[in-house]
């Protein structure tokens, strides 16, 4: 590998982490504050659910994706022939799979954050005639947002570096799906590609670092402007 082959493979990585974040965010948020504010029947089982890929194997995770969204599968099926969209062995795969990865880490992070905002606020607030949905927006969702950054850091720390589910579900194709997970572990299996695996090795933890500190620097703005 070259230069230039590393950086398309960063760019490809960098593409599917923060498309898998972002796609994530808003129902990561949505069942965190499901499960923190409410309680209802079976939500035991909605949490061991959004859990669940926590515990799985992730070859078993990328499996059952690929049952579910590959081209013979219900949804799959359903997608290719109503949209033209194919996610098996595309990247757009690997940011399905790299979304379901990262959503219990987002859903974990942005749910203790909102349990410690102090409900004595939001209920105030509904004396004062706000609607459950102001409240929501204006004095949970702000007073988390900590927890909101932390949950979407997390959430791309684990798609940068997903390997088992995305290898099941879209492989591991040079230029369409080889990830800096997958491209390490491609090189680790090739004679003399140690080079390859510490220049690789070397632009994850870059990255990494480089989420990390930009999240601290949001984290005491938003701290500060509060």
């Amino acid at each position: 590998m070259d230069v230039t082959s590393d950086l398309q493979i960063l760019r490809l990585s960098v593409q599917v982490a923060a498309l898998a974040t972002l796609g994530g965010l808003v129902p990561a948020i949505a069942v965190a504050v499901l499960l923190a504010r409410r309680r209802f029947w079976g939500h035991t089982v909605v949490n061991a659910l959004v859990h669940l890929p926590l515990v799985l194997p992730p070859v078993v995770t990328g499996f059952l994706l690929l049952r579910i969204f590959g081209t013979r599968g219900p949804v799959g099926a359903w997608l290719a022939d109503t949209f033209g969209i194919v996610l098996a062995f595309r990247w757009t795969g690997a940011v399905v799979a790299a979304a379901v990865m990262g959503f219990p880490l987002m859903v974990r992070a942005i749910r203790s954050s909102i349990e410690g905002v102090d409900p004595r606020l939001e209920e105030a607030a509904a004396t004062l005639g706000a609607s459950p949905a102001w409240r929501l927006l204006t004095i949970t969702l702000p007073l988390a947002v900590p927890g909101i950054l932390a949950g979407a850091i997390l959430g791309f720390a684990k798609a940068l570096g997903e390997f088992g589910a995305t290898i099941t579900f879209v492989s591991n194709i040079p230029g369409e799906t080889q990830t800096l997970a997958l491209a390490i572990y491609a090189l680790t299996q090739t004679p003399g590609g140690d080079a390859g695996v510490w220049r690789l090795a070397a632009l994850s933890v870059a990255v990494s670092l480089v989420a990390l500190i930009a999240a601290e620097a949001l984290a005491r703005r938003t701290a500060v402007r509060r």
